[in-house]
């Protein structure tokens, strides 16, 4: 591979093509990797499409082992000018980064929204989201504090040191292809780490735009760099390589089970964000239109594709026929579309496997007795289009009760008691996210402590930020991003002793 001129690519016709041909920054459509400072192109390269239409919308710089090694280096050279800026010289940069990001809100929502699908508004707001957690960090950055610990020791004095890490590795998800690259390499970079980043496949484009806002934002050669290409070729060499001192990871537990292992043999420090399954629970206190408006929040965000989505519905049977019956017509009032069309709620799957996916949990559900009401729409749109669906009457013997669906089918299981509740929701390996619902207090604070996982909402869907550290329990990951914990996560404890001090 060869380092050459930024090229330009032509975008097919469709509305995703339509848009893209409008954007200022034609760069953002180049698709060459980026490597210790230098826009990096070669013989071969990837298509990425429109996953409403399956039109191609660019091409990008499919990556070699060799390149991976590259940026390993470059890394690896970069490391210690970037970690001996002073916290809030990086700081500066991260935040002169966010501005960048919100500068370029419209173009960079617009690229989201083409090679993902997810609803344009929902693409704006990830842009802002990804935004915050730069700002976040560029001031956590300045408080990584250690301790001095009372020593024990007669004339010594004792010290606990916060120290980067080293070079970290980045493999991202194609859910929220900005955000997710934002609250890893921001707290990364915060530390004093640089970062090397390789996106999904399936959406390359934002993280390269990316890319090019943080070059202009100031950040240092080979501090933070972007490789595009398959992700098996990619990960061998950023696990293997010993100057990778740490890996974070979002994706299903199946592919982190697999870096996991691969991790060890070099013992590198390992975060995970991996699958969800999330219990929403409903109890027969609470108002029913807050009940429905929070399970439309919590299921059909991002289209379903989310891994805190509401996977299995509990609604305590004393308000159970109401809420499904409320649930379906709110449901059926979803609009299925393009991400582009200015009124759609529910945009195509990025992946026809994860339609495919949806598919069969609801012919599994249909085939053991549950009942089906669906919005009706997206036939004819194209296959990675699924019509957001209700499954209600739904047992723990159905698949959707079983595995992550990951689309916009919810799934609405019945029960009495919360003993009861407690169990069936627990009653899983996936352990990120949960949701109860409930007017008693009492109650709230009991399953508050009984629900295994790391996140829970209280009579609210919407609980995620810069200042909470997001990861799960059990086989839904290791680690925590977002918060303080999060900047912990590339840095290093040093014990330092002092001794003779009294002489």
């Amino acid at each position: 591979m060869t380092t050459q001129p930024v090229r330009q690519q032509s975008c097919a016709g469709g509305r995703a093509g339509k848009y893209l041909q409008t954007l200022h920054r034609r760069d953002f459509l180049a698709g060459a990797a980026f490597i210790n400072g230098q826009w990096v192109s070669g013989d071969k390269g990837d298509v990425v499409v429109d996953p409403a239409t399956q039109e191609e919308i660019a091409k990008v710089t499919r990556c070699t082992a060799a390149d991976a090694n590259l940026a390993i280096e470059a890394a690896e050279q970069s490391f210690s000018e970037w970690r001996d800026l002073l916290p809030e010289e990086r700081g500066a940069i991260l935040r002169s980064w966010a501005s960048l990001l919100l500068e370029h809100l419209e173009e960079l929502a617009i690229l989201v929204t083409s090679e993902q699908g997810k609803p344009l508004a929902e693409a704006r707001y990830e842009i802002t989201y990804a935004a915050g957690f730069l700002e976040w960090f560029a001031a956590e950055g300045q408080r990584a504090y250690g301790e001095t610990i009372p020593s024990h020791k007669a004339g010594s004095l004792v010290q606990v040191r916060m120290q980067p890490i080293g070079v970290v590795a980045v493999i991202t998800p194609w859910n929220f292809p900005v955000a997710m690259i934002a609250r890893k390499a921001g707290a990364a970079l915060a530390a004093g780490c640089p970062v090397i980043v390789k996106p999904a496949p399936e959406t390359p484009l934002s993280a390269l735009a990316l890319a090019r806002l943080a070059e202009e934002a100031g950040v240092l050669p080979g501090v933070i760099q972007v490789l595009t290409g398959n992700p098996v070729e990619l990960s061998t060499p950023l696990l293997r390589d010993t100057r990778i001192r740490a890996l974070s990871f979002t994706g299903s537990t199946a592919v982190g089970r697999l870096l996991l292992e691969g991790a060890a043999d070099t013992v590198k420090k390992v975060s995970l964000e991996l699958g969800g399954h999330a219990p929403f629970v409903i109890f027969d206190d609470v108002d029913l239109a807050k009940a429905v408006k929070g399970a439309m929040a919590a299921k059909f965000a991002t289209s379903g594709q989310d891994c805190l989505a509401a996977n299995r519905i509990y609604v305590q049977r004393g308000i159970y026929d109401p809420f499904v019956d409320a649930f379906a017509k709110a449901i059926a009032q979803l609009k299925v579309g393009h991400g582009l069309e200015p009124a759609t709620d529910i945009g195509p799957m990025t992946k026809l496997s994860v339609a495919n996916k949806c598919r069969e949990h609801v012919e599994d559900a249909l085939k053991k007795g549950a009942r089906a009401s669906s919005a009706n729409q997206g036939a004819g749109l194209g296959p990675n289009f699924v019509s957001p669906t209700l499954l209600s009457d739904v047992t723990e013997e159905m698949l959707i009760a079983r595995e992550e669906t990951f689309g916009p089918v919810a799934a609405v299981l019945p029960f009495d008691t919360e003993e009861e509740v407690v169990a069936r929701a627990n009653a899983n390996e996936m352990g990120l996210a949960g949701y109860v619902y409930t007017d008693s207090l009492r109650r709230a604070l009991r399953l508050s402590e009984q629900i295994e996982c790391g996140m829970l909402g209280i009579n609210t869907a919407s609980f995620t930020g810069p200042p909470i550290p997001f990861g799960g329990w059990k086989q839904s990951g290791l680690g925590r991003e977002g918060s303080r914990h999060g900047l912990a996560e590339y840095m290093e404890l040093k014990y330092v002793c002092f001794g003779d001090l009294a002489g």
